[in-house]
């Protein structure tokens, strides 16, 4: 009987021990031995990190939905029907697209609830424009992108002196300046006078902006910085009275801008604004 045990445990070690040569000649069929699997954590930490640096920092004094769509980023709000603000990232390709707008019509965003959003009909009779935030000229580069353009989540009521001249003149210019360093990060968006007697347009009371700001980043070679501020009117306004830094334009939004950049960088650039520069 003890032979037999001696025999059975032979037989068993020598079984392992032929399961254990047979994974080792499968994994070589892969190139290597299978490794252990790393720690969820640790995976994590070797992941890429990948910064939206057009993305600001959250809002808690307003209401905000983010909403992340082909060719931008809108933070709404649901008291004002507007955009909080627009954010997008800028290339040289997106600014040669070759599709056109002359089918798009403007939409009702319908991942907001009825009654929190703006809609056609209340910009008849206005007197103000459709206006873009993100604009479609800087969406030629996708159908999507440029269909989603006209979301009234991407709209502001806006004097429609400013929407053809100055405020397009400025939506030109940085489609110059995509093209010239290759990217460039933008954000925009409203700017309401503090205080009752707040002007609303149509059914669902859409706020009409006081003015409207832009904040412009540059991250090519040296990174740099610079904002605009226009007021809501007809009259006509010069660019380089429009020019704010970024600081100045955070203090009138409340809103921390590029809070991707490291510290340092971002007191730098947002300390200053100088036209000439770009």
């Amino acid at each position: 009987m003890k032979y037999f045990w001696m025999i059975a445990l032979a037989a068993v070690l020598l079984s392992c021990k032929g399961r254990e040569s047979r994974a080792q000649q499968t994994d070589g069929l892969y190139g290597a031995a299978v490794q252990p699997k790393s720690n969820p954590t640790e995976q994590q930490a070797k992941a890429k990190v990948v910064r939206l640096y057009e993305i600001p920092g959250r809002l808690i004094d307003r209401p905000e939905q983010i909403l992340h769509r082909r060719g931008y980023t809108t933070s709404y709000n649901q008291q004002t029907k507007t955009p909080n603000w627009v954010a997008w990232h800028l290339t040289d390709a997106h600014t040669r697209g070759r599709i056109q707008r002359h089918q798009e019509v403007f939409a009702e965003d319908e991942d907001i609830a009825r009654g929190q959003r703006a809609t056609d009909s209340d910009y008849y009779n206005s007197r103000y424009d459709r206006g873009h935030m993100c604009p479609a000229g800087d969406n030629k580069w996708d159908q999507l992108a440029m269909t989603q353009s006209f979301l009234f989540t991407n709209i502001c009521p806006q004097n429609h002196g400013l929407n053809k001249y100055e405020w397009n003149d400025l939506e030109m210019l940085c489609r110059d300046w995509a093209r010239k360093y290759g990217a460039i990060d933008i954000v925009c968006g409203p700017l309401f006078t503090a205080g009752g007697g707040q002007k609303t347009i149509g059914r669902n009371k859409v706020w009409v902006p006081d003015a409207f700001f832009k904040v412009v980043l540059c991250r090519k070679g040296k990174p740099k910085a610079i904002g605009f501020v226009y007021r809501n009117e007809g009259k006509k306004q010069a660019m380089a009275d429009a020019v704010r830094t970024v600081d100045e334009i955070e203090r009138m939004t409340n809103i921390d801008f590029f809070p991707a950049l490291d510290d340092e960088t971002e007191t730098r650039i947002e300390a200053t604004s100088d036209l000439d520069a770009w």
